[in-house]
Order: C-alpha cells, then sequence, then structure tokens
C-alpha cells in the first residue's frame, strides 16, 4: 500500500537507514506494544516508540499526576498535577503523532486486565514501580507467550532485559533472576531511596530501543540478558541470564493457577 506525503516525510530519517528502510518502517507501523506504567520509566518509552510510529500503543497507569512526579515524569507538566496519567499521556502522545492509535487505561493491571488485554498486543513493556506489579506482569506474559521488555531503577542505577523470546534455545523470564518476590522492607521503593531524575529517562529510551528491535529484527535484542547501568559512573554491565532452578516451581503453570495467587501477599 502506498504511504502517504506525511507518513514519508514523518518517518524520513529512520527509512533513509541503512539496513532499516521503508520495510522496518511499515514493521513498526503494523505492530501494537501495551506499556504498563506511566511514570518515569514509562514517559520516554511512550514518547519515543510514538515519534518512531509504533501504530498502536496502549497506556496503563492508575496514579494521578503529582508534583514529586515532575522531576523525571517529562511527559507532564505543572497544569497536569491531579489528572489521570494514562489520560493526560494519551492527549500528549496523540499531538506528537497523529498517525498513531493510542489505547488509554486509567486502572491498575491485575490479573483480569492482563488476562484480557495482554493477548490484543505483540509486546509487553514493563515501566512500573512494585514488585507486586512486576511478577504479575512477569507470569501473565510467559503464560500468553508474549515478548517482555523490562526496565527498573533505583538510586543511581539502572536494569534492562528482554524476557520470553527464544535465544540459542531457551526463553527466560524475570523468576530466572529473581525466583520469589523480596519482602517489603528489603527493597528501598523509588519514594524510600529516591531516583535522580535523569536515570528513567535513560533506562526507558534503552526500554523503547529494545521494543524498536524487537518489532524491526535489526540489532540483538537483550534476550536472556541483564544490563544494569550506572549513572555516576556511566559504566554498563551486562550479565547472561541463565536458568533457575526454582524458576518454574514458583511459577503459574495454568490460567487457574494464575488467577488465584494473591501476588500483593506474596510481596507483602
Amino acid at each position: 500500500m502506498e504511504k502517504s506525503k506525511e507518513y514519508i516525510l514523518r518517518y524520513q530519517r529512520q527509512i533513509t537507514l541503512n539496513g532499516f528502510g521503508i520495510v522496518a518502517q511499515e514493521k513498526l507501523t503494523n505492530a501494537k506494544v501495551l506499556v504498563v506504567g506511566a511514570g518515569g520509566l514509562g514517559c520516554p518509552i511512550l514518547q519515543y516508540i510514538v515519534a518512531a510510529g509504533v501504530g498502536e500503543v496502549g497506556i496503563v497507569d492508575n496514579d494521578q499526576v503529582a508534583l514529586s512526579n515532575l522531576n523525571r515524569q517529562i511527559l507532564f507538566g505543572q497544569e497536569d498535577i491531579g489528572k489521570d496519567k494514562a489520560i493526560i499521556a494519551a492527549q500528549k502522545l496523540a499531538e506528537q503523532n497523529n498517525l498513531v492509535k493510542l489505547n488509554a487505561f486509567q486502572q491498575n493491571c491485575d490479573q483480569a486486565f492482563a488476562l484480557e488485554q495482554f493477548p490484543q498486543y505483540d509486546i509487553i513493556v514493563d515501566a512500573t514501580d512494585n514488585f507486586a506489579t512486576r511478577y504479575l506482569i512477569n507470569d501473565a506474559c510467559v503464560l500468553l507467550k508474549k515478548p517482555l521488555v523490562f526496565g527498573a531503577v533505583s538510586q543511581f542505577e539502572g536494569q534492562v532485559a528482554v524476557f520470553n523470546v527464544n535465544k540459542e534455545g531457551q526463553s527466560l523470564n524475570y523468576r530466572d533472576i529473581f525466583p520469589v518476590p523480596p519482602k517489603n522492607n528489603e527493597v528501598l521503593s523509588c519514594a524510600e531511596g529516591g531516583v535522580l531524575g535523569v536515570l528513567p529517562g535513560i533506562i526507558g529510551m534503552m526500554q523503547a530501543m529494545e521494543v524498536i528491535k524487537l518489532i524491526t529484527g535489526i540489532g540483538e535484542v537483550l534476550a536472556n540478558e541483564l544490563l544494569t547501568y550506572n549513572a555516576l559512573s556511566q559504566e554498563i554491565y551486562k550479565m547472561q541470564i541463565v536458568q533457575h532452578s526454582d524458576s518454574e516451581k514458583n511459577m503459574p503453570t495454568t490460567l487457574d493457577a494464575f488467577n488465584s495467587l494473591n501476588y500483593q501477599w506474596l510481596c507483602s
């Protein structure tokens, strides 16, 4: 199908890339990506995948914009304080790129939502900041066989990985790194330990890059690897992930088992 002049002009710098071209751009146009979390990680992820031309993007978040968000959630401004994040994010992203279909879900990502909505998308992106939702998203993606782009930040460090993508005969997931959730007092939240504002932007852009690589087939995705970035030293470390002996033991293997898990209790 012939593309409009607006389409060609908007994505010209990507289409011009050797090894990318119109074929990769059309793959982005035909892709559907669901981003869970519209906060520090979610904002840059959303801005860059929408700008790149991912055809349909879902935004999941139940929070409202707060003043303390503005040092790192750069999609929002002071005029947005008190407003629903998913709704406002969709409105601002529509102004950025009117060729992208945007679906705003102003709600939590629970089991019912995951089972209903995850099958509608090609890739799931974890941009959350709590372990209960992180494990829920991971387990749902394993059961539904969905690629998962993971990111996390704390203080001056961030992590990125791609799960549920077959590489060299293995398809690993978050439980292969952390088979069971930590207890409430074992890991500081961003509210408790703080986070340097620029750090989620860096990690979020790395996640956006992994999404684009997964869709288009360019480069090599971070499957079965955990990338750690230290903002203070500007150093990047990569760790090979291997299958954990307790991963399958702790993973729900059926939809009924998944639905019966109390993820909030597991992480309390």
